[in-house]
């Protein structure tokens, strides 16, 4: 399906879930590699639109977090796709650096034990 053919979803339409977040899966535009999952309040969205770059909320620190505003590693924006529930997003980026803050290039670089 091409992006001109997929539906378009307003912010108002999203599902929040009852701390006002919403589950973020970030992955690199052109590998398909899954680079992590996060968690958006509406002002981090809002900033990632405005700015094209990803802004997160993180639940540890209770904060917005620009992604990558010490470390540099940025993630620029290409597309943020919205699931068929409207309660998930996928951002597609083009990472400048690794994703995760071990230094890996994907924050799923760990195999769960059998």
């Amino acid at each position: 399906m091409s992006t001109s053919e997929r539906e378009r979803v307003r912010v108002e339409e999203l599902v929040w879930d009852e701390r006002g977040l919403i589950p973020a899966i970030v992955q690199d535009a052109e590998s398909g590699e899954v680079l992590m999952l996060a968690y958006m309040d509406r002002r981090a969205l809002e900033l990632s639109l405005e700015q094209g770059e990803v802004w997160l909320w993180s639940r540890s620190r209770g904060a917005l977090w620009h992604k990558g505003s010490t470390s540099g590693h940025t993630q620029t924006i290409c597309e943020i796709r919205v699931d068929c529930d409207a309660d998930a997003l996928l951002v597609l980026v083009h990472p400048k650096g690794p994703a995760c803050h071990t230094g890996a290039r994907s924050c799923f670089f760990r195999t769960l034990d059998k």
